[in-house]
């Protein structure tokens, strides 16, 4: 016990506290602030967090999509051509980057590159997710259509890539399939999206967790104190949530993302980057531009849509319409 109790305890435990509130919040997160927040906390190699973080996305995933099967949301057709794609190469993938590395310091190194480029690409969804509504508002094309024709092969093409991200990064598995159903099925019900990515992130996840347990085990140090600290934190976000104003939140993720990613690639030594040490001025002068860079942009994608740069629909609507997409539940992350 002794061993087990110590200051890296206390830090996992507030880590997970912390992230665990912005998931109620939410709903974005998961593993892609938990994993480079652990690795920045210096608690394990990259591997050890990534096998940690799966195992605990394991447990409160499980929670969250037996809600949504008992309220009978979920697509299963469509899961079932997820998982079929997703499982097979989450189980593949961490063994795929074991037998392409040397040693542990050189898996480690792929492992921050891989996990620095996921949180870029989770970042980036999150932008491409208000275009998608964007589009779709000024479309008209509002309709839902709660079970559309399945298209087997592009479904189970998104899930083998979602599979593969995730088993080897641990951050994906919400993020990259969400906007991809998007884009495939934009008619699916609303209720019925959210619930069809959870019931195919627990055996994506499951599957990703019991790979990366085989080559690298399990540090219940980390895991325990991981779920102590998130489940309540999540409680906690989820019953704040009506309260707050998720708009700014949510974009400041993506801006904490983008940092992250960028930190990590720096941290690994990707070329471009420096290969000596990170660079702090680097990281911050990224969220700045990031933060200077975003409105602009966005302007300009609206400008695209024949809109004027600013103004309605605002980014909040876009998101309001992007949220009710979502269950309240909690331990209903798509960011995972």
């Amino acid at each position: 016990m002794e061993d087990l109790i110590t200051t890296a305890f206390f830090s996992i435990l507030a880590a997970g506290f912390i992230v665990g509130i912005v998931v109620g919040l939410t709903g974005m997160g998961g593993g892609a602030l938990m994993t480079p927040a652990l690795i920045f906390l210096g608690v394990g190699d990259a591997a050890t967090v990534v096998t940690a973080d799966l195992t605990a996305a394991a447990v409160y995933k499980t929670g969250g999509a037996i809600v949504h099967s008992r309220e009978g949301s979920p697509n299963f057709d469509l899961a079932k051509w997820l998982v079929i794609g997703s499982v097979p190469m989450a189980l593949l993938g961490p063994h795929l980057v074991a037998g392409f590395t040397t040693d542990e310091d050189q898996l480690d190194y792929v492992l921050k590159m891989a996990i620095g480029f996921a949180l870029l690409l989770a970042a980036a969804t999150y932008a491409l997710r208000l275009y998608i509504n964007l589009r779709r508002v000024r479309s008209g094309a509002q309709a839902e259509d709660p079970n559309p024709h399945i298209r087997p092969l592009p479904t189970l093409l998104v899930g083998a890539l979602g599979g593969l991200l995730v088993g080897i990064t641990s951050v994906g598995s919400g993020s990259v399939i969400m906007v991809a159903l998007l884009m495939l099925y934009p008619g699916l019900s609303a209720v019925k999206l959210v619930g069809t990515d959870l019931v195919q992130a627990v055996p994506l996840v499951l599957a990703a967790a019991v790979s990366n347990i085989v080559l690298n085990g399990l540090d219940w140090g980390i895991l325990i104190p991981l779920v102590l600290g998130s489940v309540p934190g999540t409680l906690l976000g989820s019953k704040l949530a009506p309260r707050v104003p998720q708009s700014y939140i949510r974009r400041g993720i993506v801006v904490v993302l983008t940092m992250s990613g960028v930190a990590l690639l720096d941290k690994a030594g990707w070329a471009p980057l420096g290969v000596d040490e990170t660079h702090p001025i680097l990281i911050v002068g990224v969220g700045l531009a990031v933060v200077v860079l975003m409105p602009l942009v966005w302007g300009v994608l609206r400008k695209e849509q024949g809109l004027p740069m600013f103004g309605a629909p605002t980014v909040a609507e876009l998101e309001g319409i992007d949220q009710r997409r979502r269950s309240p539940s909690p331990g209903t992350s798509p960011d995972k």
